[in-house]
């Protein structure tokens, strides 16, 4: 420990104040944990340091407890729509028992049970605000104020993810809007909630909290939801949302918020049209990297800048390629499941180059995180369902590709008939016409979650088409849907 305020100089790992790992990972949310446990069990000394929660944003405000919010009306919905079943359903969802599940799920804001894993795969952990203090060399102000100065023989990894990003607005203090965060963790239901933005969160959340009793009016400043999505899943979740009570309002842009009462309801203005009137209004209008106060500067970087990474991620432009990042850091693909991939990714690379391994002698090119550029999955868990993997037909076309979509009806597939009366869903299959594989899938309906991990080994694998025929789908369920798109795509 020491006393001097700048970690930049005089920093050696032969001085006695300084403790030395082989690995150094900054960030303990799922990325971090992946990673450590792996160059760990591979005899590495591997150190976690955390500011906040061990397991991170996944676990406490976004992933666990959202979907905690979404699975009771989504079993309530499953039941309500199929004949016999929706007899025995009375009532409605219990708000309480709704939220104690959620808290559960995100283990009451507590991270004991994570820390102890660590501690099981035996990875140290520091407790406190991680920084980079020069080569090799991070400083960690604990939260009593002291400081630690480690030291890092192979490699640094930053994962400390990404933060809601909110609006330049007028009146954003005073309207004390809700993030992702309070979204995920709020204590009741407001009466009215405002929701602005129409992407993953926004839509996911408009649903949950309609669910749960809120009257909910949905702002998207573009003309659809989920605009990177294929065009016709935005407006089977917008057609699904308005069936369940929420105001959907395309094209509108918020120009400004008022909470004239610091205890009454917050105006959301909108340009060219009528203001909003809520108890509480959301934002979920993007990220930022987490990267303001991790000493980016002392090794050439930008703080607040996205870490630009090599496919082993490996961080560019840092003389000596010690410094690695994973997640969603990297803006790579921001999803839980991706920074956990690409954790193992960089894990094994520094692993290898910890012992002088080539790289390129790595079975299955495992040490390549090929998946972020052409087969990155995600589901939307509204209802319907969205899930998809690879490109849209647009992103196809802009790669160059020779390509053609493939489309069907999934309410035509015996499966989803069973699945729910007046099944509504849609299947498209992006074609690369010139090797006949597969480059994107997309699919919208309830339960298309469980389709997508096919579709996944489909686009990762470049399995020809003429192999997939070959693929035998049970009958009758949604994965008759396969036939349906190759028979169409053979004509």
């Amino acid at each position: 420990m020491t006393d001097r305020p700048d970690g930049a100089e005089g920093f050696s790992p032969d001085a006695a104040d300084v403790d030395t790992y082989d690995v150094i990972v900054i960030g303990g949310g799922p990325p971090g944990e992946n990673l450590a446990e792996r160059t760990r069990a591979a005899g590495l000394r591997t150190v976690v340091v955390e500011r906040e929660l061990v397991g991170g944003e996944c676990s406490y405000w976004a992933c666990m407890p959202s979907k905690a919010l979404l699975r009771p009306p989504a079993a309530l919905a499953a039941a309500r729509a199929v004949p016999g079943a929706r007899a025995a359903v009375h009532g409605g969802l219990d708000v309480e028992e709704v939220l104690a599940h959620r808290d559960a799920f995100a283990s009451g804001w507590q991270d004991d049970s994570q820390v102890r894993w660590l501690r099981s795969v035996d990875v140290e952990l520091l407790r406190g605000q991680g920084r980079l203090a020069g080569p090799r060399s991070v400083v960690v102000t604990t939260p009593e104020g002291g400081e630690l100065r480690l030291a890092a023989r192979h490699a640094v990894a930053l994962c400390t993810g990404s933060r809601a990003t909110l609006p330049d607005l007028p009146g954003m203090a005073e309207a004390r809007p809700w993030s992702s965060r309070e979204a995920t963790s709020a204590r009741h239901v407001p009466d009215r909630l405002a929701v602005v933005g129409g992407g993953v969160v926004g839509v996911e959340m408009a649903a949950a909290w309609r669910a749960l009793g809120a009257g909910v009016t949905l702002l998207a400043r573009g003309e659809s939801l989920l605009p990177r999505w294929e065009p016709f899943v935005g407006e089977l979740v917008a057609e699904g949302l308005a069936r369940a009570g929420v105001e959907v309002r395309t094209g509108a842009s918020v120009s400004g918020l008022r909470r004239p009462d610091e205890s009454g309801p917050v105006v959301v203005e909108v340009s060219g049209g009528n203001a909003v009137i809520a108890e509480e209004v959301l934002f979920a209008t993007g990220r930022r990297p987490g990267t303001e106060n991790l000493g980016l500067e002392t090794v050439g970087l930008t703080p607040g800048d996205w870490l630009s990474t090599d496919d082993t991620l490996r961080v560019e432009g840092v003389p000596g390629g010690w410094l690695y990042g994973a997640g969603d850091v990297t803006h790579r693909a921001m999803l839980t499941h991706q920074g956990k991939y690409q954790a193992r990714i960089a894990a094994e690379a520094i692993v290898a180059r910890a012992s002088d391994q080539r790289l390129d002698d790595s079975p299955w090119g495992r040490h390549a995180a090929t998946a972020d550029r052409r087969a990155v999955p995600q589901v939307v868990f509204t209802d319907p369902e969205a899930a998809s993997v690879g490109l849209t037909l647009e992103e196809a076309r802009q790669a160059g590709l020779r390509v053609r979509a493939v489309d069907y009806d999934l309410g035509s597939v015996a499966g989803a008939v069973l699945h729910a009366e007046g099944y509504r869903g849609r299947a498209r299959a992006v074609v690369d016409l010139d090797r006949e594989v597969l480059v994107g899938v997309t699919f919208v309906g309830s339960g298309v979650g469980e389709l997508l991990h096919s579709a996944t080994i489909a686009v990762a694998g470049e399995v020809p088409i003429a192999r997939l025929w070959h693929a035998v789908p049970s009958f009758p369920t949604m994965s008759e849907v396969w036939l349906r798109l190759l028979e169409t795509y053979r004509g």
